[in-house]
């Protein structure tokens, strides 16, 4: 095919696509408001410096996220949720950040992998 015909039939795909598609998407409301006002996630900020997960003890609800920021200047850490069984996180080189949510309640301790003294927990109720 040529680039024209290509790019004709990329142009015939989108419209094709576009046309029968309803623009009409109704949010989910929840006693009369949307879900989205009733039902807004958080995220918590945990900050990662001189080799400290600050805080060290984090209480979240359920379905909130936390995310941890790597403050170092030079220093890379993880995050990994080892005794539960997870994978560590990839490392987290200077302002590098990682994002978990938490669905389950309990008590989640988690360490940096490269560091193991760095300990702490997240409490979801």
């Amino acid at each position: 095919m040529t680039k024209t015909a290509l790019l004709i039939l990329f142009f015939i795909t989108i419209f094709a696509l576009t046309s029968c598609c309803s623009n009409d998407v109704s949010e989910p409301v929840i006693n009369n408001r949307p879900a989205a006002e009733i039902v807004k996630p958080v995220v918590a900020n945990v900050s990662i410096s001189k080799y400290q997960f600050i805080p060290n003890k984090l209480k979240i609800k359920s379905g909130q996220a936390v995310r941890w920021v790597n403050n170092e200047k030079r220093q890379y850490h993880s995050i990994w949720f080892e005794k539960n069984g997870e994978k560590e996180s990839s490392y987290l080189f200077p302002d590098d950040t990682y994002t978990k949510r938490f669905t389950t309640v309990g008590t989640f301790e988690y360490r940096c992998g490269p560091h193991p003294e760095m300990i702490a927990i997240v409490i979801v109720e």
